[in-house]
């Protein structure tokens, strides 16, 4: 392995547990990551609001990347850079996720917004984010502020099969990729989780060779692609294991305080 620099973590199905819990493993982990001069951030699918919560427990004190990393804040979750969805493409994302009948969900820099209160994942991404819905019966007043659009589905066959129309309906116009099994997010174009790795390495003046990378999903091989190592975790898929340098163990094993030990054990620290 390479000496690293910096960590760059995905954090649902990487960081957190199941249950959405940070383990004092983890925690530990990343203390020793910071003691041993390597940065640690995250990007996430998450709302900014949706990564608060991990900030000071980390120690992050570097940017942090929001919606796949098409919104950069600083720890204060002040804007640092900002992506919005084009809205004719929001418009479009509207039509085929209502085709495929997927749950819709529209997020705003501020803002978590629903159509229906008792949707079956409203609970669950309650639980994930710590924020509830704000609940409207029209998305129009919003579509040109969109940062985000989620389908969400428990048909996962159904939503790849919805992935990959979306991506031939939106072309270049917006991004279409899995943040789970039962999440299609559609977010800016042009910017992901791999530009997030690259714009934090241009601001701490390294290149993307000594960055480490690790994460679960589809959304994660944009990062993995520009990172010099990177991690999968042992719950990712079969398709996401081999486009990475490393496997670690699942999140409800330890797999991500496992992959930084080795980071810090790799590096002499």
């Amino acid at each position: 392995m390479t000496r690293i620099a910096l960590v760059v973590s995905d954090v649902d199905g990487t960081l957190l547990t199941k249950e959405k819990l940070l383990t004092e493993r983890a925690i530990s982990a990343v203390r020793k990551l910071h003691e041993a001069g390597i940065g640690f951030t995250i990007t996430s699918s998450r709302p900014t609001i949706g990564m608060r919560f991990l900030i000071e427990p980390l120690g992050i004190t570097l940017p942090i990347g929001a919606f796949n990393g098409s919104c950069i804040v600083d720890p204060a979750l002040k804007p640092v850079e900002q992506h919005m969805i084009p809205e004719a493409a929001t418009r479009r994302t509207l039509d085929v996720l209502g085709k495929f009948g997927a749950e819709i969900w529209l997020f705003t820099t501020d803002l978590w917004l629903a159509r229906d209160p008792n949707g079956p994942y409203v609970p669950h991404e309650k639980l994930a984010i710590r924020a509830d819905p704000t609940i409207v019966s029209d998305f129009t007043p919003y579509l040109s502020s969109a940062c985000k659009i989620v389908g969400a589905s428990a048909d996962a066959a159904g939503l790849q099969r919805c992935e990959a129309e979306m991506r031939e309906a939106l072309g270049a116009q917006a991004t279409a990729v899995r943040s789970q099994s039962y999440y299609l997010d559609i977010t800016p174009p042009g910017v992901n989780k791999g530009t997030f790795v690259q714009t934090i390495t241009r601001r701490l003046g390294i290149s993307t060779d000594l960055v480490a990378t690790i994460g679960d999903m589809q959304n994660d091989l944009a990062m993995f692609h520009v990172s010099g190592t990177s991690f999968a975790m042992g719950n990712a898929t079969d398709d996401v294991k081999q486009q990475a340098t490393h496997v670690t163990a699942s999140n409800e094993d330890e797999g991500f305080a496992k992959a930084m030990e080795m980071i810090l054990r790799e590096n002499g620290r």
